[in-house]
């Protein structure tokens, strides 16, 4: 039993405004403090762009040197396609900037990617299996293309 139990004045708890706000946004911070699903998400994709790049510039050089008479074509589409890689890359490094979140490579393992993730303060490794690097650049690439068939089938409509 503390000296306050017997006294009226405190059963109320009355707080101000100003320590109420104060309260609210260090609980706030303490929670945002810690890296969210979307924000996982985003570091998942900064991980996996450069690699994307890096095959699609393969493929690039592949259909450059080949002799097909759809060169032309493929290497616009290529093009367009890593043009879309590069700025959804800047677009999330640029967000993760603002959210105080950083991504720097660790180690490599036979069947795993480590990466460490500075988050506010907090550091976290993450680590990505090859076969789950391989299935999400395929269905980061399958969207690329279809974005740019959609992009084409609108073009090709809008002119008579």
């Amino acid at each position: 039993m503390s000296k306050l139990d017997g006294n009226e004045r405190w059963k109320s708890k009355m707080l101000m405004t100003e320590h109420v706000q104060q309260y609210e946004q260090k609980q706030g911070g303490e929670v945002r403090r810690m890296i969210t699903v979307e924000e996982r998400t985003m570091v998942r994709d900064l991980i996996l762009l450069p690699y994307l790049d890096t095959m699609v510039s393969k493929s690039l050089r592949e259909i450059e040197l080949s002799g097909s008479i759809l060169q032309r074509a493929f290497m616009i589409a290529g093009q367009a396609i890593q043009q879309r890689i590069m700025d959804d890359t800047h677009q999330l490094q640029k967000e993760l900037k603002r959210r105080n979140i950083r991504v720097v490579a660790d180690e490599q393992d036979e069947f795993l990617v480590y990466y460490k993730i500075f988050c506010r303060g907090y550091q976290e490794r993450f680590g990505l299996t090859r076969d789950v690097m391989r299935t999400e650049i395929s269905l980061r690439l399958t969207r690329y293309t279809a974005e740019l068939r959609a992009l084409l089938r609108n073009q090709q409509g809008a002119t008579p």
